[in-house]
């Protein structure tokens, strides 16, 4: 019985990844969804994963850099896409990010609750982008997006009176950045499936400094820090 259902799920997966390929890469492919794109507004979801980073630039040289562990959150959000010409089209793809960051300041103590910060961030994300497709070729469309984003930080502690002196460590609830990414549009026979990867960059400064007037290993020699991010993205049209 085991050998006659393996059997059979083979030959549905074999004649499955046959249609997918005909459809696909065949000189003579079966289109899928030709007039989807047509549509002057239509609307998607995505699911993804991120990476955050932040990059600081100091005031003065430091004996040592400050130290990021990453770690892969998770993106989940909504796309409205208005066609503003064939190739070239509008998105807003406003979605919740989760990430969390470990920063590691050298010489501050010799505990772990003196030298380590834990970030852990609830990004609500607003970026707006222009999308720039290539010529369709049977189902596959690749594209190049660009834009600008703002995000609103839900875990910002930017609103508390205690500072990393009582371990509290404080970033900006608003900040601006640009993205740039790659792209695939491929035309299934029911939804376009988009996987993407794309770059984040802030240009904003996110850090609040610590409270005067006692000087801050922290922040004191921080001139700037700013996330920086990859984000992979898998929409669904």
């Amino acid at each position: 019985m085991k050998k006659t259902v393996i059997v059979i799920l083979l030959v549905l997966s074999t004649n499955g990844y046959s249609q997918f390929a005909k459809s696909m890469f065949s000189k003579d492919p079966i289109i899928n969804l030709e007039n989807w794109q047509k549509q002057r507004v239509y609307f998607g979801y995505y699911l993804g994963f991120n990476s955050f980073d932040f990059k600081f630039d100091y005031k003065t040289p430091p004996q040592a850099d400050i130290q990021v562990k990453k770690t892969t959150g998770f993106n989940v959000g909504v796309v409205a896409d208005l066609r503003l010409q064939e190739y070239i089209n509008l998105r807003f793809e406003p979605g919740l990010y989760y990430t969390k960051r470990d920063l590691y300041f050298p010489g501050v103590g010799d505990l772990e609750k003196d030298y380590l910060r834990e970030v852990n961030s609830t990004y609500i994300h607003f970026p707006l982008l222009l999308k720039f497709s290539a010529l369709r070729t049977g189902n596959i469309r690749p594209y190049l997006v660009g834009g600008m984003s703002t995000t609103l930080n839900l875990s910002s502690n930017s609103k508390s009176q205690d500072d990393n002196s009582e371990g509290k460590f404080r970033v900006k609830s608003w900040t601006a950045a640009y993205e740039m990414g790659v792209g695939i549009d491929i035309f299934t026979e029911y939804f376009i499936f988009s996987p993407s990867v794309r770059g984040l960059f802030g240009i904003t400064d996110e850090l609040i400094r610590d409270n005067p007037p006692l000087p801050s290993g922290y922040t004191d020699n921080i001139d700037s820090m700013k996330s920086r991010a990859i984000l992979i993205n898998f929409t669904f049209h």
